[in-house]
């Protein structure tokens, strides 16, 4: 099978690359809003993004990160409703990959940084919190990141 150059599926052969410690894993919401982007491969024959494959992915990063002694934070992904890829078939894998990452118990720890950022849960970063492109947090979503990491999981 052939993977995207860039998508989840393919990064653990390159890391973790460290030995001790612990690595918060905040990936997926650019192979689920880019389906098409060209630079992560989409010309290729390669199946399209689901929940499955994602989970997949997460999966082979916490192996090989606990393979090498790291330990692994799992990260929710963030809302991005009023972006301008949002879709609703994106959301419902967003929501089904947050939902694992919460409740799986595969990770050591979990930073819910969708809760962080939108504790009301309208699937969206409030204003303040996005770059005005309502995907990428802003020095204060930064923030609210920070504070929702449990630092004694990086020990």
């Amino acid at each position: 099978m052939r993977r995207r150059r860039g998508s989840l599926p393919i990064r653990p052969r390159r890391a973790p690359t460290a030995r001790t410690g612990t690595v918060i894993v905040l990936i997926g919401i650019n192979d689920i809003q880019l389906p098409d982007d060209r630079m992560c491969g989409a010309d290729r024959d390669d199946p399209s993004v689901t929940a499955e494959r994602l989970i997949a992915g997460h999966r082979t990063l916490i192996r090989a990160a606990h393979v090498r002694g790291v330990g692994t934070v799992g990260a929710t992904l963030l809302p991005w409703s009023g972006s301008a890829n949002w879709t609703a078939e994106g959301e419902a894998i967003r929501d089904e990959v947050n939902e694992w990452i919460r409740a799986g118990g595969e990770y050591d720890a979990v930073a819910d940084f969708d809760r962080a950022l939108d504790p009301e849960g309208t699937g969206r970063l409030p204003d303040g919190l996005h770059m005005g492109d309502h995907l990428h947090p802003s020095p204060a979503g930064y923030r609210a990141m920070a504070d929702a990491i449990d630092l004694d999981t990086l020990s």
